[in-house]
């Protein structure tokens, strides 16, 4: 009984002295998890802005976005234009897109992201991102950033791509004023001075965090609300595109889209990649990137549609090209209200634009005598316009922030209408001071010769067959 109880007795303490082991290690484990999640980064966004995790739906949201805005131009837009123009022109049409691509990337990347988007003066912004210096790298760093604070759950790193992605299509949408008829060296001079002398500073004003008309910054001096580029890229791009036509003077010869199948398939890639373009817009995955991309389709398609009713009744005829460029009049329209309206709004804007910008179009252009190829001003400039101060008509507080005119708020209009001229004044102005010295040292336009048997062959040394 001694010896039993004796064994009894080691087994208890034994499996007593276990279980405090157990205990104490599972205090300690607990332990070491805690400091660790103590120890993590924060999450970025507020005022966390250094040193902090990216939010990782934000994140993907924006890399998708990236992606969907690439697309508009590469190979939406190419397409779009290619198919519009004759056939002997179509190389130099898509060559174009993509070369402006390329150029705007190195531009972005040097300069043009730090003038646009980095705090400096009212005006334009600091240099202190030029060459893309001091981004901290997510990779190796524990999946750390320091974000930019206008875009402060995603890493730095993305934001740029997104908004190089801005900065690509908005001159390539120029190219749609002078297609088939200026030099290819010309345009590239052009494009990549305007990029640097318009399009950032405008992008500042607008969207940059110390801009004068910066809807964020507390000190702007007007406030303009342009969700995803009214004026930043579609008033812009066409006032520029306007400029180039009255500069270049009119074609020798014109003719009828040669492939509006062509045509259909880059309005059809701009409608979806619009998408990231308004909605990735929120520079977040939430409830106002939902309304924007709500907004958006019904916009394009009460555009398109009613593009199509006034061809009809005024031609007798309801065309592809003419659909086609009412769904983007509602895309151009509706991408600086796409934050701030609802539903009602969007069906406003889509009549509008689907109205005024086919007489921009057609009455428009006739009135003025202007050879605008593609109609880059009567589709961008004027849905541009219409959407931008239409904005401040049915901005919904409840949605975006701001009540707009209908909600008694009837500054916001007044708001709208200094920005629109602003920006049309300022791009009118330096757009043709470009045009003026390129024109002196390269030449703008190409030869008669070279105008009659088509840029493919003159300029490129290719055709399409």
């Amino acid at each position: 009984m001694t010896m039993e109880s004796s064994i009894s007795t080691r087994q208890r303490l034994v499996t007593l002295v276990v279980a405090l082991l157990g205990i104490a290690l599972l205090y300690l484990a607990l332990g070491e998890v805690a400091l660790a999640e103590d120890a993590s980064p924060p999450a970025c966004g507020g005022k966390i802005l250094e040193k902090c995790t990216p939010n990782p739906g934000d994140t993907a949201w924006m890399l998708t976005s990236v992606a969907l805005v690439l697309m508009m131009t590469v190979p939406g837009l190419g397409l779009f234009y290619g198919g519009m123009v004759r056939k002997k022109n179509v190389g130099d049409t898509v060559m174009t897109s993509f070369a402006v691509t390329c150029l705007v990337t190195i531009l972005f990347a040097i300069l043009t992201y730090s003038m646009a988007f980095r705090a400096g003066t009212p005006f334009v912004g600091g240099l202190d991102r030029m060459f893309l210096k001091d981004i901290l790298s997510d990779i190796g760093k524990g999946g750390i950033g320091n974000p930019n604070p206008l875009a402060a759950t995603i890493p730095e790193s993305v934001y740029i791509c997104f908004q190089m992605t801005f900065a690509i299509i908005t001159p390539a949408l120029i190219a749609g004023a002078f297609a088939e008829r200026m030099k290819f060296s010309a345009m590239l001079w052009f494009i990549g001075l305007w990029a640097i002398l318009v399009y950032a500073p405008i992008a500042h004003w607008v969207w940059g965090p110390d801009g004068i008309f910066a809807s964020g910054n507390d000190a702007a001096w007007v406030k303009v609300l342009d969700f995803a580029g009214g004026t930043v890229v579609h008033i812009n791009a066409g006032v520029a595109g306007l400029m180039c036509a009255i500069m270049l003077g009119k074609r020798k010869e014109t003719g009828p889209a040669h492939n509006m199948v062509l045509t259909f398939i880059g309005a059809s890639l701009l409608w979806v990649g619009w998408f990231g373009f308004n909605a990735g817009s929120a520079v977040t995955a939430g409830m106002q990137a939902g309304m924007a991309m709500l907004v958006t389709q019904i916009a394009t398609a009460v555009a398109g549609f009613t593009w199509m009713l006034v061809e009809w009744s005024l031609k007798g005829k309801p065309t592809v090209v003419g659909i086609c460029s009412g769904a983007v009049a509602g895309l151009v329209a509706i991408t600086p209200a796409s934050g701030f309206v609802g539903p009602i709004g969007a069906f406003v804007i889509g009549i509008a634009a689907g109205v005024l910008c086919y007489w921009g179009c057609t009455g428009l252009k006739s009135m003025f005598s202007y050879d605008d190829a593609l109609d880059c001003f009567g589709v961008h400039a004027i849905g541009g316009m219409v959407g931008a101060l239409l904005t401040g008509v049915f901005a919904v507080e409840q949605y975006g922030g701001t009540a707009g005119a209908l909600e008694g708020n009837p500054g916001q209009f007044v708001n709208q209408c200094i920005g629109v001229a602003t920006v049309f004044v300022y791009d009118a102005v330096v757009s043709l001071i470009i045009l003026y010295v390129v024109k002196l040292f390269v030449g703008l336009r190409v030869s008669e010769d070279m105008e009659r048997d088509g840029l493919d062959l003159a300029l490129h040394g290719e055709v399409v067959h």
